[in-house]
């Protein structure tokens, strides 16, 4: 019954997760957090994190972390198999219809509508995710923000965004200042 709930859910997160892999993370902790209640928040800002430093989608490699923490190697088969079973076969079929039908005006439009629900949709992801990594579980306060994580966080949006630093880079470079401070926090 396990194999099939993770293939149901992960079947919908496929389904729904329009816009990508960031567009399908608020839709992806419902499911998982909330729904099923597979992971607690922590553990899925967890699962994020490992999911953007591994190769591949984020909604595959969470359904493959998900279905092995839940079910071992078959519940991460039939969930990643659930996952990626709607975008073949929608985007089979929707190469098919944009071939045919690509001069059609209607078709466009309908692509410039949904961007900014995609744009949406990330931003929701990424506060949640900054919420998670600022204040845990805790009341949004000064007094429960973690320091470190802001000071991280500012420094890696730095070196993203205006040295063009590559991303695997500053995930590597914020983890071994993570690695120090922790160490020079727990012998001073």
């Amino acid at each position: 019954m396990i194999y099939f709930e993770l293939f149901w859910s992960f079947l919908k997160i496929g389904l729904f997760s329009f816009g990508g892999g960031y567009a399908a993370i608020p839709l992806i902790q419902d499911i998982i957090v909330h729904e099923n209640n597979w992971l607690t928040v922590a553990e899925f800002t967890d699962l994020i994190t490992i999911s953007q430093m591994t190769p591949g989608p984020i909604s595959v490699n969470s359904a493959t972390f998900v279905g092995l923490d839940v079910a071992g190697f078959w519940g991460a088969f039939f969930a990643t198999l659930g996952n990626l079973m709607p975008s073949f076969v929608i985007v089979t079929f929707v190469a098919w219809l944009y071939l045919r039908y690509r001069t059609i005006d209607t078709l466009q439009n309908v692509l410039k509508v949904l961007q900014p629900a995609v744009i949406a949709m990330i931003a929701a992801a990424g506060v949640s995710l900054i919420i998670t990594a600022f204040w845990g579980l805790d009341p949004i306060l000064l007094a429960n923000t973690s320091v470190s994580a802001v000071i991280l966080f500012i420094f890696s949006l730095v070196l993203l965004i205006k040295y063009g630093i590559k991303p695997i880079t500053v995930m590597l470079l914020a983890g071994v200042l993570n690695l120090l401070w922790s160490f020079i926090i727990q012998f001073f």
